[in-house]
């Protein structure tokens, strides 16, 4: 990757438990199965792809390969702020249209304003994908502007419990820094469900309330975590854009979504330059991971070591073919691993249906694309493995012996 996505991957995280022998989630049910191409980063980001190309290994590959998972979950982070943001117009909508004595006059504007919002459980994807969610976009985030100027304007009472919100849940989920066994973080716990974006979220539980103090703490939350300089997780913005952000919520008081709409394209930019191509080309075009690809060098390199050094010795000995035969072994070993760390992928495994996703852990290739695609190139390495083998054990074992 670029300097534009530098080295903060060592930072602690805070993500929920993963169970220990996981692979990548199962599909969600949004996913197109009859896409002919490979996926886009926003069809990642959007969970709807299958492994080997899917959120979790894309989480895995910025964790492990790019060592810049801190962009990535700012900008998931962000998304999942702006759910919450949607989640409380959600049961603004909700008190305006069924019971709203305490809004008196305001209630038919309110809820004149609050119809004008796309459906809130749609998913958040960069600011600037579709004209239409963008438009939604900044029509919550000026309806939250002027609510938040009325709450001030009446006083500024707000009903906040940082016990029993929802906001405060997924605040202090952020907080935590889980480890595995192994040292190294684990992938955040919305993978495994897709929450507020789904819209699975009871609201009619007084357990699932979102407060307007919830978006507050959110918002400062990203701020302090990725964005303010020497901050835990710090990511590598324009100074101009950061001083904005930095404004609008410390001295605005801002906390509506718009702010890091600027900041969140340029991550999801960044990305989608810097570092999925990579990912594609490691997915979609192989199968392994680089320490099992260094593995792989290794032992091809020395196979290959082993069968010339043991040829050349039973020739000038004079071995009769049999003995010879067990050249085999050592040859094949070594071009087959040899071709393997060449193309990045073990062809048996490929043919299989498996891809790597961590070192000797490996998930079922799902994507139908990828799946095709990687069964022809597994074909043409196993070929070109067969063909270079056989090349060699014949001319091991049928050259005339002659002992020196």
């Amino acid at each position: 990757m670029s300097t534009t996505l530098n080295g903060h991957g060592q930072t602690t995280d805070r993500r929920s438990q993963m169970p220990p022998q996981m692979g990548s989630p199962s599909p969600p049910p949004d996913v197109d199965r009859r896409r002919n191409r490979l996926p886009t980063l926003n069809e990642v980001l959007q969970r709807q792809t299958m492994a080997p190309v899917d959120l979790f290994s894309f989480y895995i590959y910025m964790r492990d390969q790019q060592r810049s998972v801190d962009y990535l979950d700012f900008w998931l982070d962000v998304t999942q702020h702006m759910s919450l943001c949607r989640h409380y117009v959600r049961e603004l909508r909700r008190s305006v249209l069924i019971e709203t004595p305490e809004l008196e006059k305001g209630s038919k504007r309110s809820s004149m304003i609050l119809d004008q919002f796309a459906d809130p459980n749609d998913p958040a994807g960069p600011s600037t994908y579709k004209d239409d969610t963008k438009t939604s976009n900044q029509q919550l985030s000026a309806y939250l502007r002027q609510e938040r100027q009325e709450r001030q304007e009446n006083g500024g009472n707000n009903q906040y419990s940082p016990h029993s919100s929802l906001g405060s849940e997924q605040s202090g989920a952020r907080g935590s820094g889980d480890r595995g066994p192994n040292g190294e973080r684990l992938p955040r716990a919305s993978f495994m469900s897709n929450g507020l974006q789904n819209g699975t979220t009871d609201s009619n539980s007084p357990a699932h309330t979102v407060a307007r103090a919830d978006l507050r703490v959110s918002a400062e939350n990203i701020l302090y975590t990725y964005l303010l300089p020497g901050s835990e997780r710090e990511i590598i913005l324009p100074q101009g854009m950061l001083n904005d952000i930095i404004a609008s919520i410390e001295e605005d008081g801002r906390d509506d979504p718009e702010v890091f709409d600027a900041a969140k394209d340029y991550t999801f930019q960044a990305m989608e330059r810097d570092a999925f191509p990579g990912f594609l080309r490691s997915k979609a075009l192989g199968n392994l991971v680089p320490p099992s690809i260094f593995v792989r060098r290794i032992l091809g390199l020395l196979g290959l070591f082993g069968g010339f050094w043991a040829g050349f010795a039973l020739i000038f000995l004079d071995k009769p073919k049999h003995i010879r035969c067990w050249l085999i072994l050592p040859f094949t070993i070594g071009v087959y691993c040899l071709a393997s760390d060449q193309y990045s992928i073990d062809p048996i495994l490929a043919l299989l249906g498996f891809s790597e996703y961590t070192f000797m852990n490996w998930s079922r290739i799902r994507e139908p694309f990828v799946r095709r695609l990687l069964n022809k190139r597994a074909s043409m390495v196993l070929a070109c493995t067969v063909l270079i083998g056989v090349a060699l054990i014949v001319l091991f074992i049928f050259v005339p012996g002659r002992a020196l």
